[in-house]
């Protein structure tokens, strides 16, 4: 794996049945909120990114090391549970983390005083990954699938394969199935191959021309 990462980002002993969580400079700050949740304003914090992010495999885990709770996929749950988890969280002074896939006013909220709880509580949230990360998570996604990655190879895809969570999964996907049926290893010629049938290839940033002083 590659620096710039940690396995866990909590202080707390890791617990061997806790699933890899990959930090990297789009996810830190979310990180660092979590641990520091007894300084909230209150204690519900609304955890939000894109899908596959990891977010919900990051509040399992502080879930599980603060003693709190968490409600995944937030706007599609009745606002009434929300409404009572969120004042349980304050009367129990158990952390609460609200996961949802923006924060309102995005997040239309009709119930007046759910939206007005929720404006009180604190953000946190998760972007597209850096370069850092897609490689972590390239790296960790070839290896969990058995496949022999070459670093040259995890260096053109960095290059050609859109910066999401989805689209990196999408293309390790595409990869291993296409490596199963052709029977051939994994190299630059059957990614560019496999993925430019699937459409999933995009133009590298252009290279600026070497200028002569």
């Amino acid at each position: 794996m590659s620096g710039g990462q940690i396995a866990l980002p909590f202080e707390w002993p890791a617990d061997p049945r806790d699933d890899e969580f990959l930090v990297g400079e789009s996810n830190a700050r979310a990180v660092q909120q979590l641990e520091h949740w007894a300084s909230w304003p209150v204690m519900t914090l609304v955890l939000t990114g894109p899908r596959k992010s990891g977010r919900s495999l990051l509040a399992r885990i502080f879930a599980a090391k603060s003693g709190g709770t968490m409600i995944d996929d937030a706007e599609r749950q009745p606002e009434a549970t929300l409404f009572h988890a969120w004042n349980s969280a304050q009367e129990a002074h158990r952390p609460l983390i609200v996961i949802a896939d923006a924060a309102p006013p995005e997040w239309t909220v009709k119930l007046p005083d759910l939206r007005s709880r929720l404006a009180a509580s604190p953000v946190a949230r998760i972007g597209a990954p850096d370069d850092v990360l897609m490689q972590a998570l390239f790296e960790r996604q070839f290896l969990r699938r058995g496949l022999d990655a070459r670093p040259e190879l995890i260096q053109w895809l960095l290059a050609r394969v859109e910066r999401s969570h989805v689209a990196l999964l999408r293309a390790v996907d595409i990869l291993d199935q296409a490596v199963m049926e052709r029977r051939k290893r994994l190299s630059i010629p059957l990614a560019k191959a496999t993925l430019t049938e699937a459409s999933m290839i995009i133009d590298p940033a252009p290279t600026l021309p070497f200028e002569v002083p």
